[in-house]
């Protein structure tokens, strides 16, 4: 170790001016190569990068793990079927697995298009719905399902269309954004109510969900105090939303609006809204009134689920390991890091937790983690505002994702797609949708030189 670090100080030091006007580098810190911690993180940088477990898992964990991968990756079927443990399909669905919309528990994307028509129905993408006072639409309920079981009607189609920005950065550098306009068509029973409001939610990354829950709850209170003392325009608030294992309210830290405390809660809330299976926490098939055909859809069992797999599903969706830091301590890396600080990215891009016990699986207290993230709600601006609150969220807030993984994103799934509904191509334009509380933020960034937008990207990368 020792004679790492007088290489690297030699490195630096060099490349200190190889950078135009002896630009400043951050600090290397050892602990950022390992962002799980000492137990979450694995050193896999292909395909499955996203699909380890925790190195740290017991024996019974390690079996739960693998029952609980396959249950989360397998399609489900319509009842009745032979293949009883996996029965119950529907009646009404967005897909037919959890990992059909987290491949290879990835990040989803919006559907394809050629020459602007698009080419499929969304299925990694999913419409929340619901009209004033937080109430699901009267028809459709509460999240559309465009696909069903035979004999069931798909409660209609989602169309998407791109808008195009045109902006440019300080040095004369074009660029174009794509703001998306989404409508429902093919409405299976009537119309939604007049004043239905859609949100449109991608299908995020899995690794390290458990890590997040260790993390403290005085740590996110923490952010929200430390931001409002620091008097710089940013001011993340915490969630608050009901969990249905813990029976009370608890703080959000999942989902785009942070309106789900646990990972309990979302995969019961997933299996029944994005698949239509039913649980002990969840028992009613999700038909609203004027559903019939959904209503007369024969079940696969009351529940869909046992708690015992929707147990090792949840134990699945907790250990998912983040993947090891590529080149952490390259000159290029640390650049770029230091230009995230410069712009205050790391006012709601938290690098760092210790995290604190966790009940569920011990072996997550106590390990020093890099998510990059607050766990908070923000203001991102009428560019990214989808008008409908959630929880104690309003509609142009949106809760800090982990950055943790995206420099993987395009080796696991392909596609660079960002931002809660995807519109961002590439990182870049995703940064650049930035608005509001991070406004002053993304101005910064539109002033860089090429090369340091180039090293800003290349530490978002490593992450």
């Amino acid at each position: 170790m020792k004679t790492k670090l007088i290489l690297l100080g030699c490195l630096l030091a060099g490349s200190v001016l190889a950078y135009e006007g002896a630009a400043l580098l951050a600090a290397f810190e050892p602990a950022e190569e390992t962002p799980g911690g000492e137990v979450g993180t694995t050193d896999d940088h292909g395909k499955n990068a996203f699909s380890l477990p925790y190195p740290g898992l017991t024996d019974q964990q390690k079996t739960d793990f693998v029952v609980g991968n396959s249950f989360f990756k397998k399609a489900w079927v319509e009842a009745p079927s032979s293949t009883k443990a996996r029965d119950g399909l529907g009646p009404h669905f967005v897909a037919q697995s959890c990992g059909a919309c987290h491949t290879l528990d990835g990040r989803g994307a919006p559907p394809d298009f050629a020459n602007g028509v698009q080419q499929e129905q969304p299925m990694a993408l999913l419409i929340r719905l619901s009209i004033p006072g937080q109430k699901p639409d009267p028809v459709y309920g509460g999240q559309l399902n465009n696909r069903a079981i035979p004999h069931v009607k798909p409660e209609g189609q989602v169309q998407i269309k791109y808008e195009t920005i045109t902006g440019q950065f300080a040095d004369g550098t074009p660029y174009e954004l794509l703001k998306p306009h989404y409508r429902i068509s093919d409405l299976a029973y009537g119309p939604m109510h007049k004043d239905v409001m859609l949100s449109p939610r991608i299908a995020p990354q899995m690794i390290g969900l458990g890590l997040l829950e260790a993390i403290p709850e005085a740590d996110i209170l923490a952010n929200a105090a430390k931001q409002k003392a620091d008097n710089l325009g940013i001011a993340g608030e915490p969630n608050y939303v009901y969990d249905a294992f813990a029976k009370k309210e608890l703080i959000g830290r999942f989902g785009w609006k942070a309106n789900v405390a646990s990972i309990g809660h979302q995969s019961a809330g997933a299996f029944l809204g994005d698949i239509g299976i039913t649980s002990s926490i969840n028992p009613k098939e999700d038909c609203m009134p004027a559903q019939t055909d959904c209503k007369k859809a024969p079940s696969g069992g009351k529940p869909e689920i046992d708690d015992k797999t929707l147990k090792q599903v949840i134990l699945y969706s907790q250990t998912l390991a983040v993947p090891t830091r590529r080149d952490a301590d390259s000159p290029a890396v640390l650049r770029g890091k230091q230009i995230f600080k410069d712009a205050n990215c790391v006012s709601c891009h938290t690098p760092s937790y210790k995290t604190g016990e966790f009940k569920a699986i011990s072996q997550l207290a106590n390990q020093t983690i890099y998510p990059y993230t607050d766990l908070l709600l923000h203001d991102m601006g009428e560019g990214l505002a989808d008008g409908r609150p959630d929880g104690r969220a309003n509609g142009r807030q949106w809760k800090t994702p982990p950055l943790w993984g995206l420099g993987l994103v395009h080796t696991v799934n392909g596609h660079t797609r960002f931002l809660h509904d995807g519109r961002a191509r590439n990182l870049m334009e995703a940064v650049l949708w930035h608005g509001g509380e991070a406004a002053a933020s993304q101005r910064y960034v539109l002033k860089l030189t090429a090369q340091d937008r180039e090293n800003l990207l290349t530490f978002l990368n490593s992450l």
